[in-house]
C-alpha cells in the first residue's frame, strides 16, 4: 500500500442532542467547558477513541488493521510481540529498535494514524502520526443540565434494610440540550511516508469520520451526528497555502434568535455560500 502524498487540512462538524458529548472525570463527569466562555469542549483523545472503535469494529481487528490502545490492552504485551517477530529478531542489536517501530506501524491502524509512544516496555522507538486533530469546540456557549435519576434497586442488603424495602437508588445525570461543535485535523504527507499511511488508510478515516457516532450510541451520549466535513486536499506534499486560511473560508451562522435546539438552527458556509454536502472535498491550488 502506498503511502499518501499530498496534504490535507479538514474541518469537522457534529453535534449532541440531549447527551453528554465527553464528560470529564475530574469534575464528576460534566460536560467539559471553556470556563471563560462558557463553549462546550470535546478533547481530541475522545475522537480518535471513536475512530479507534469504528476501525475495530469494520476490520474485526485483524491485521493491518488491529488497534494498538484498546480496551483492556496490555501494551507492552504488544510491543514484546513486535520484538519477538522472526524478522525482527533477526536484526543486528542497533537494527532492532528501528525494525521493531516498522512492525507495530504495520500491524496497527492507530499508530501507523496517529502515532504512539512505543518506549514502556522493551524499546519499539516513538511513531509521530501523520493525522492529528484538535480539541472540538462549540459555535456558541453550551447549557449543561443537571438530572436526577432513580434505579429501583440497591446494591446490598444493608441498604435496603436501611430504607425499609422501598430499594432505591439516587443519582445524577448530565446532558447538553443541544450543542454544535466543530475541530480542525492536518494530515501530513511527509509523517504519512514515516509511518506508511496509505490512500487506503486515508479512505478509512474519512469513512470513520462519517459514520463514526452510528456505532458510539448510548443512553450517557443521547443522539450525535456528523453533520458536515470538510476536506482540503493540497495538490503537493508541503502544501500551498497555511491551514488557518483555509479554515477561515469555512464559517458558520445562526438561522433563528431562540435557543438553538437542532442542526437546522444553523447553516454552514464555504466562501459565503451554504454547504449542503455531507463531505466535500475542496482541492487547494
Amino acid at each position: 500500500m502506498a503511502a499518501i502524498n499530498k496534504r490535507y487540512d479538514f474541518v469537522l462538524y457534529f453535534d449532541v442532542v440531549d447527551g453528554n458529548p465527553n464528560g470529564d472525570p475530574d469534575a464528576g463527569n460534566l460536560p467539559r467547558i471553556d470556563a471563560e466562555t462558557g463553549m462546550g469542549l470535546v478533547t481530541d483523545v475522545c475522537l480518535k477513541r471513536k475512530v479507534r472503535n469504528y476501525v475495530q469494529i469494520i476490520k474485526n481487528s485483524n491485521r493491518p488493521y488491529d488497534i494498538f490502545i484498546k480496551e483492556k490492552g496490555v501494551l507492552n504485551l504488544l510491543i514484546k510481540e513486535a520484538h519477538e517477530d522472526a524478522k525482527v529478531k533477526a536484526k543486528e542489536k542497533g537494527e532492532k529498535t528501528e525494525s521493531a517501530r516498522q512492525w507495530m506501524c504495520r500491524n496497527y491502524y492507530d499508530i501507523r494514524t496517529f502515532g504512539a509512544v512505543l518506549t514502556t516496555g522493551e524499546n519499539a522507538g516513538q511513531v509521530r502520526g501523520p493525522v492529528q486533530l484538535t480539541f472540538a469546540r462549540s459555535v456558541e456557549p453550551i447549557v449543561t443540565l443537571e438530572h436526577s435519576i432513580t434505579r429501583m434497586a440497591v446494591t446490598t442488603e444493608a441498604e435496603a434494610e436501611k430504607q425499609g424495602g422501598d430499594n432505591r437508588t439516587m443519582g445524577r445525570k448530565y446532558t447538553v440540550p443541544y450543542g454544535l461543535y466543530f475541530t480542525h485535523g492536518f494530515i501530513s504527507a511527509h509523517l504519512a511516508s514515516q509511518t506508511g499511511f496509505s490512500v487506503e488508510d486515508l479512505d478509512l478515516f474519512w469513512r470513520s469520520l462519517l459514520e463514526m457516532f452510528e456505532h458510539d450510541r448510548s443512553a450517557a451520549r443521547g443522539m450525535m451526528s456528523t453533520r458536515h466535513l470538510i476536506i482540503f486536499e493540497h495538490q503537493t506534499a508541503l502544501g500551498t497555502k497555511p491551514a488557518h486560511e483555509l479554515f477561515g473560508r469555512v464559517t458558520h451562522r445562526r438561522t433563528n434568535t431562540g435557543p438553538a435546539r437542532t442542526f437546522s438552527d444553523y447553516e454552514i458556509m464555504l466562501d459565503g455560500k451554504p454547504l449542503r454536502e455531507l463531505r466535500k472535498v475542496v482541492k487547494v491550488d
